[in-house]
């Protein structure tokens, strides 16, 4: 086993793969900002299971399959973000985006792959001096 393959590094090597996905589709959002009819995208949050360390892609819930049905208390849906304002988003040109909202989107992106890159390289230099190589 290489010393690459720990566990740790590999859920912090997915997590900052997810952001760097996260991070396209926002400036796929911010570059359409202008484009009738766009709608916003983003990416599902990232879940690992605790036991395994595995990157879940989906949590296992209630699904409504009709409008008719009633929405589970705090839950307006899958992926669903609980600051957004639904009332406000789309622009009589059907444009969705919201440059404020994806600025900020952006700018925590940024911070949380940052953790995340700083977490990877402490956990080598950690190793490192475990093994006697530095």
């Amino acid at each position: 086993m290489a010393v690459t393959d720990l566990p740790i590094l590999g859920m912090l090597r997915t997590k900052m793969q997810w952001h760097q996905a996260r991070q396209k589709l926002i400036a796929e959002n911010v570059a359409n900002a202008d484009m009738p009819g766009f709608r916003p995208r983003d990416l599902a949050g990232l879940d690992f299971d605790r036991t395994t360390g595995e990157a879940r892609s989906g949590g296992v819930g209630l699904a409504r399959t009709s409008e008719a049905h009633i929405v589970p208390a705090g839950a307006e849906g899958a992926g669903t973000d609980p600051r957004r304002v639904k009332g406000f988003e789309i622009r009589p040109s059907g444009n969705g985006v919201n440059l404020e909202e994806e600025m900020m989107k952006a700018g925590d992106n940024q911070s949380d792959y940052q953790l995340a890159a700083s977490l990877y390289q402490k956990s080598l230099d950690a190793l490192k001096i475990a093994v006697g190589k530095r």
